[in-house]
């Protein structure tokens, strides 16, 4: 899949040509503004990156797919009438109008395959080979990966400012995090070790709670990238640590003293995302500075446990309140265009995908795991050309009548 992400690197020194660096974070309730020398503008326009969105159009393939998948996979034989795709469309609230379902699966002959039922002689809509095999690859990447699956529902859990998370809102994020469909049992209720399920007494929610927190389980990812950094390329200790890495998009422009302010935000101390913070008085403005500044650790931790290294604004905001996280998420968000990417491509704006952007280079995750790449077949089966599609199926005629040919003889 192609896609024209650039990348760029951090510069922590103030003095130097500053391309890239981190983007201070807004405040949670008002203060005194800065001087001018450290001012930094509450609101920023949005600058588009195209390459996180068209990433997005694809994917808004891809939701589409993925719908009618299950739709067909529910059917008895797997098949579906094209008859009936009009009503399912409807029902899925997909946004076509009438015959319209029926032209959008023949743009993609690599996962569908529309055949003439052999008795009814009407049109039938079944899942290809290469679709039934992309699917069932997914399956086992999962199930494979349960026990990584494990680790990222309690660092998850851990986060939580009450040791507890709404079951219902993990599986609405089941799939970002990789979790598999059975995941209350398989991942919840057989590990009792780590998770119990309770009812609340107010309400008739379940909650995910933790047993005991893992004090080895409290690092986070950013932690690590600072390690590499210092390591590798020699950084200055008070630089790298409490910085996260950068990078901009193409045209966002950086003023003098803007540059001036980051690079004091870049040194601001802050607490961990899992510190309890309960016990801190933060009435004054350096913690009221340093609580602004854990929310954006606390943001880059949850993409970071996510399957793809990216989320819905809507699920994230799922967990604003157990989180301490501001109201105002896209505003927030938009303070820090250069750690993380808003697209509103996918679903006619309506939807605000959030990327890590330091996890991707040119399209692709740095550092991919199994479900990822299993859910890129996908991709690669909605992008192939449906000319091709044509090609394999004469040659298969093809192939089909010599072995015929040979029976004759």
């Amino acid at each position: 899949m192609k896609s024209f992400l650039r990348n760029a690197s951090i510069t922590l020194n103030p003095s130097s040509n500053l391309t890239t660096t981190i983007l201070p974070s807004i405040h949670l309730i008002l203060v005194k503004p800065f001087s001018q020398s450290t001012s930094i503008p509450r609101k920023q326009d949005r600058v588009r990156d195209h390459g996180y969105d068209n990433y997005m159009e694809v994917e808004k393939k891809i939701r589409k797919v993925v719908k009618f998948h299950s739709v067909i996979l529910s059917q008895p034989n797997n098949t579906i009438a094209i008859s009936l795709l009009d009503t399912l469309a409807r029902r899925l609230g997909l946004g076509f109008k009438q015959h319209e379902p029926g032209a959008f699966l023949l743009k993609f002959p690599h996962v569908f395959e529309i055949y003439e039922h052999p008795v009814q002689r009407i049109l039938y809509c079944r899942l290809t080979r290469k679709a039934l095999d992309q699917i069932r690859y997914e399956h086992e990447a999962v199930l494979a990966q349960i026990p990584d699956a494990v680790t990222r529902l309690r660092k998850l859990v851990m986060m939580s400012n009450t040791g507890r998370i709404r079951l219902e809102h993990v599986r609405i994020a089941r799939t970002e995090f990789g979790l598999p469909e059975d995941f209350e049992y398989s991942v919840i209720l057989k590990h009792p070790q780590f998770f119990r399920l309770i009812d609340a007494e107010e309400t008739r929610d379940k909650y995910i709670e933790i047993v005991d927190k893992d004090p080895s389980l409290s690092i986070c990812a950013i932690e690590r990238v600072r390690e590499i950094e210092y390591r590798t390329k020699g950084i200055d200790a008070e630089d790298v640590r409490f910085s996260f890495v950068v990078n901009f998009p193409p045209g966002f422009k950086i003023g003098k003293y803007f540059r001036i302010a980051v690079w004091k935000w870049q040194r601001l101390p802050y607490w961990s995302p899992y510190e309890d913070i309960s016990g801190y008085d933060l009435r004054s403005m350096e913690a009221q500075n340093r609580l602004e500044k854990r929310a954006v650790a606390c943001i880059h931790e949850l993409l970071s446990l996510t399957v793809e290294k990216k989320i819905t604004l809507e699920r994230i905001a799922h967990f604003r309140n157990v989180m301490n996280l501001p109201k105002k998420l896209k505003e927030f968000l938009l303070q820090h265009q250069g750690i993380f990417y808003i697209s509103t491509r996918g679903n006619y704006g309506k939807l605000h995908t959030v990327f890590l952007r330091e996890a991707y280079k040119k399209g692709e995750l740095v550092e991919p795991n199994d479900v990822y790449l299993a859910r890129r077949r996908l991709a690669e089966l909605v992008l192939m050309s449906p000319r091709k599609a044509k090609v394999d199926a004469e040659l298969v005629s093809y192939r089909n009548g010599l072995d015929d040919e040979d029976d004759i003889e």
